[in-house]
């Protein structure tokens, strides 16, 4: 029976907390557009996502209407673009790219992910091709999101990889260097890359997954920290058990939403991903929220255990609303978007070392952070490999999404929930020795024992 009490404080977490559907992806498989010629390729992609993702947008619009509940991103992911594409023997992927790119206007979705390649153990001619052609489809394309994965817990760390990356994502910021550097904002270098991963830009629709499946993310870090605001004062078990009963309610949303798409599309339901990912809001902040436990700044000492008591509580409650929980589930700590992370950055209390440290305990990693542009392509592959090994070490979801553009101090602005970033300092020090070693960095031996 529904009680009255929860409808209400669900209106006020909709109307006053921020609380909203941040994307509902529809993942596709396109393993069936292979095709020897690269151009009939680009054709098969773009008809199939246009023939299987047309009523996307008209459902999620009528579910808002319906329900009430604000769906802000309305998305597509796609089986990486390396498979589908090496069967052409193309020498540069990006007719696929701008395939995909026309296709996700023609839906009226905000992204497009899965221009990806999966080469932890090693890449395939296909995955070296896909790479190459990163900064050109980036470049040229408005909706389209790219990602490499470069580790796993089991494979271990493909160096050769974390090097191509550091070079390709120089590239790409040279490329798009009168946006902004736009193009990395639409690029992420994973570690344990997840396959139903519905937000962007490291969404992909993976080989394990059915031919059609909707993925929901949820967010809600002001309703997070407004129910912080109860408990002002009290021991951390007691901050925790709040948060995981906030994460419920978020989540059965969730639930709600993903349920209900899935049966208008006719398609399977895949997750709910329960991820407090923070817009630039005043409001919506997970640094906020960190500071409402009682760090006096984001960043300072006591951050990284806040983050880790957020992140634990979040999933916990996660997992006790919904039986399909997505592998991202927990905090998010995008620089960019969040806007108590770009005021402590700003101050100089929140460094680059200190949300390295950060990510050893959240969601994902270092996301949505300006360098400087100058920073060469060995220190950005430096930063890839360092949040590689926390990954593959802790078992773990990591990326790198970083932006070189700018000089330290700046403010990077990429529009929208994209928000602004301040570019921060990064260590001076050559990493040309270390990277240019190559090869690969073993797995752990604790992912040996099954």
């Amino acid at each position: 029976m529904l009680n009255p009490f929860d409808i209400l404080q669900t209106i006020d977490m909709l109307d006053h907390q921020h609380l909203d559907i941040r994307t509902v992806t529809m993942g596709i498989n396109l393993l069936d557009c292979a095709h020897p010629d690269i151009d009939e390729c680009a054709r098969r992609v773009y008809d199939k996502i246009c023939r299987t993702a047309k009523n996307l947008l008209p459902v999620c619009e009528g579910i808002e209407a319906e329900l009430g509940i604000p769906i802000v991103n309305k998305r597509i992911s796609v089986t990486p673009i390396a498979m589908v594409a090496q069967a052409s023997g193309a020498e540069d992927y990006t007719p696929v790219a701008a395939a995909m790119d026309r296709a996700a206007k023609a839906c009226g979705v905000n992204f497009i992910g899965g221009f990806s390649a999966l080469v932890q153990k090693g890449a395939t001619n296909g995955d070296r091709r896909l790479i190459e052609s990163i900064p050109r489809a980036l470049a040229e394309t408005d909706l389209v999101c790219a990602s490499v994965n470069v580790g796993s817990t089991k494979a271990g760390i493909n160096m050769d990889a974390v090097a191509a990356m550091g070079r390709i994502v120089k590239q790409t910021a040279a490329l798009t260097a009168d946006r902004g550097a736009i193009g990395c904002a639409k690029l992420v270098v994973f570690c344990n890359a997840v396959e139903d991963n519905p937000f962007m830009a490291g969404a992909f629709c993976g080989p394990g997954e059915p031919e059609c499946a909707v993925n929901v993310g949820v967010s809600g870090p002001g309703v997070v920290y407004h129910a912080l605001q109860s408990a002002k004062g009290k021991p951390f078990d007691e901050v925790a058990e709040i948060i995981k009963k906030t994460a419920f309610r978020i989540t059965r949303m969730g639930q709600l939403v993903a349920q209900t798409a899935s049966k208008r599309l006719d398609v399977p339901f895949g997750v709910v991903d329960l991820s407090l990912a923070p817009t630039p809001a005043v409001g919506d902040s997970v640094a906020r929220i960190l500071e409402e436990m009682g760090v006096s700044v984001c960043g300072t000492h006591g951050t990284t255990a806040a983050l880790a008591l957020l992140n634990d509580a979040v999933k916990k409650g996660g997992l006790m609303a919904s039986g399909r929980v997505g592998g991202l589930s927990g905090a998010f700590i995008p620089v960019s978007e969040d806007e108590g992370m770009i005021a402590a950055a700003r101050s100089g209390v929140l460094t680059l070392d200190k949300l390295e440290a950060m990510t050893c305990v959240c969601s994902v990693g270092l996301d949505m952070i300006a360098v400087p542009e100058d920073t060469s392509a060995d220190t950005i592959a430096a930063i890839i490999a360092d949040e590689a090994a926390i990954g593959m070490q802790n078992s773990k979801t990591t990326a790198v999404r970083l932006i070189p553009a700018g000089k330290v101090g700046d403010m990077v602005d990429f529009g929208g929930l994209l928000g602004s970033a301040p570019v921060m300092p990064v260590h001076p020090e050559d990493a040309a020795a270390f990277i240019a070693r190559g090869g690969h960095i073993p797995a752990p031996l604790h992912s040996l024992k099954n």
